[in-house]
């Protein structure tokens, strides 16, 4: 199944449009970050080369994503990091064991095809009723790059220089039909890699051009 990340640029010429399609889901951002003693949504002023288009960033098949996640759940409970060819109950018994350090991973606690990253640093993901009967758990670009540059070495990745990241989809995908990549590279870690660096790239551009990070 495709599971596809796109980048929204959060500029006034959006934000502040009153088509602005995200309207509900940034306001219910800024309650949850203000109920935490943090600060709102960033919105920047325009930019000469940044427009408030939203566009895909990365694409991968939604399991791979759950062998990422199962990678960094193994790395941060200091066992062995195995690659698998499928992913089989030992993963739910990860999230099992090791539940409260999962709800505590902006990697691994976050609804897929909905919900966001935001480019406001805090230390766990944010969630509050209305964030759970919508798009689930609020995640920080931030903390998703930490984490990524801490499951790096383990998956052969070197988080100071890693490799390009896969071109994104040429078009939206759904979540019925498989995803559209570039084939796999060889190695035992091809598909988590894979995601890896579509993540990365997702994180470092959120952070780098103000932007938020939505799943589709």
């Amino acid at each position: 199944m495709a599971c596809d990340l796109w980048l929204v640029p959060l500029v006034d010429v959006l934000c502040h449009s009153p088509d602005n399609p995200f309207a509900e889901e940034i306001a219910a951002y800024d309650k949850v970050l203000g109920e935490s003693g943090l600060p709102p949504v960033p919105v920047f002023g325009y930019m000469p080369g940044l427009s408030g288009d939203v566009a895909p960033v990365a694409g991968f098949d939604y399991d791979a994503l759950h062998f990422l996640r199962r990678a960094y759940l193994l790395h941060l409970c200091g066992l062995p990091v195995t690659p698998v060819d499928e992913l089989r109950g030992d993963y739910e018994q990860l999230l099992e064991m090791f539940e409260s350090a999962a709800q505590q991973s902006h990697l691994v606690w976050h609804y897929d095809h909905a919900g966001a990253y935001v480019p406001v640093d805090f230390a766990a993901p944010l969630s509050s009723d209305e964030l759970m009967e919508g798009g689930g758990p609020l995640g920080s670009s931030h903390g998703l790059l930490r984490e990524l540059q801490t499951v790096a070495p383990a998956l052969g990745i070197d988080p100071v220089n890693p490799p390009a990241a896969p071109a994104p989809p040429s078009r939206p995908t759904s979540l019925e039909e498989p995803a559209a990549t570039t084939p796999y590279e060889d190695g035992p870690f091809a598909r988590e890699r894979h995601v890896w660096l579509g993540l990365h790239a997702a994180a470092t551009r959120s952070l780098g051009q103000g932007s938020m990070i939505v799943f589709s």
